[in-house]
């Protein structure tokens, strides 16, 4: 029975892989990413202005203008700037969903880009040691070892082969490379390469097993009768965490190493895999939430439809609806901030006229049609006074 981890494992350096460049930042996301994002922003873009336009006063304009602000409006969410108004119930839930899209993929950038930028990226050289026969490189092994013939079987040439004599060797030639006339990587035993690795783990790592073999055991005579009860004892050491308690007490790593057992990679770039439900739920909601209007739109409308056709439709679509909540607030607001009542001294008095006077003067000057207050073509306004609209619903003529 082995007592040891078996197989034939790879040495081979360590780089940095985290080269950083004038592009770097578009890192963080992978291309089909960042081309997602892009047709979503100009998708939500032109679907708030499908919303807003017959309501909304920032939305309309010249043609100019309203492709600007509908651009501007949906990629300046991206760091929550936006100014404009949303008074659609429809375009608010849809930037409810929008921005709480923006903001995780906002903070998932955030997050990665800082670890691409501030960790370290440490690949292995080689990952195949099928990749060495193909580029010719040269290979390390122990002298006198067995792994000499696996190499040569598997497809090393004689010439592509170093026997190392020591740790310190190897080490030595791993550092050069082939280029320099050393080796790219170093093939032998794992508990060997275990014992490799606890004094040089911060510059190389462990790729493998390569080959299967049976491990380290011990060796007695033929029909011995320790063998059964000694196979019996290493399982029973190897089954618990003894073994590993042993390797770490004897082979223990140097203080400022880590484990480098396989490849050490910081961070990873972020796909659309990682995202496509957020982009599946702010999809569905922005097509719903057109569906909804056009149909509302239509329906409203279905009387000019019948006569006009989809033409009419369009010219009705491009102009304001004055029956909007958002139209008919602005007015008073503007009646009760700026309707003011001008008072004049009369020529023949000190005192101003009284409110009885005023009536008199709105009576001549204002007709009441339908409800609405126009000025009278037939009378001529007092010089001492200027009717407004407040003072003619103050004192209506019938009072």
């Amino acid at each position: 029975m082995p007592y040891t981890e078996s197989g034939v494992v790879m040495v081979v350096p360590i780089v940095d892989t985290g080269s950083k460049n004038a592009w770097f930042f578009l890192k963080p996301l992978t291309w089909d990413l960042w081309l997602t994002t892009f047709c979503f922003f100009v998708h939500i873009g032109f679907v708030i202005w499908v919303l807003e336009h017959r309501i909304n006063e920032d939305f309309r304009g010249p043609p100019s203008h309203q492709v600007g602000t509908s651009f501007w409006f949906s990629f300046s969410t991206m760091v929550f700037s936006h100014k404009e108004r949303v008074v659609s119930n429809l375009g608010r839930f849809l930037m409810i969903i929008w921005v709480f899209v923006v903001l995780v993929l906002s903070q998932s950038y955030t997050a990665n880009l800082a670890s691409l930028l501030t960790a370290e990226q440490l690949r292995p050289t080689v990952t195949d040691i099928k990749d060495l026969i193909r580029s010719g490189d040269s290979v390390g092994y122990m002298k006198n070892s067995f792994v000499h013939e696996l190499l040569k079987e598997i497809g090393f040439h004689e010439s592509k082969l170093k026997a190392m004599t020591s740790m310190k060797d190897c080490d030595q030639a791993l550092s050069k490379g082939s280029e320099k006339g050393g080796i790219t990587a170093f093939v032998n035993e794992t508990p060997n390469i275990k014992l490799f690795l606890a004094k040089y783990c911060s510059k190389y790592t462990m790729i493998g097993p390569i080959f299967k073999t049976d491990g380290f055991a011990f060796v007695f005579p033929k029909r011995s009768p320790l063998v059964p009860d000694i196979s019996q004892a290493i399982l029973n050491v190897t089954e618990r965490e003894k073994t590993m308690n042993i390797e770490n007490k004897w082979f223990s790593r140097e203080g400022s190493c880590q484990d480098n057992s396989g490849p050490r990679v910081s961070s990873n770039i972020l796909g659309l895999e990682s995202f496509w439900g957020l982009f599946l739920i702010a999809g569905v909601a922005s097509i719903l939430a057109l569906i909804i209007f056009v149909a509302s739109f239509l329906y409203k409308q279905r009387h000019i439809l019948k006569h006009a056709g989809f033409r009419a439709m369009f010219e009705i679509f491009n102009e304001k609806d004055l029956n909007s909540h958002a139209f008919k607030s602005s007015p008073q607001r503007n009646g009760r901030a700026g309707d003011q009542v001008e008072v004049k001294a009369s020529p023949n008095s000190n005192w101003p006229e009284s409110p009885f006077s005023y009536s008199n003067h709105a009576d001549k000057d204002f007709a009441f049609l339908d409800g609405q207050e126009t000025p009278s073509t037939t009378s001529h306004a007092s010089p001492d006074i200027v009717p407004t609209t407040e003072l003619a619903r103050r004192y209506p003529r019938n009072a």
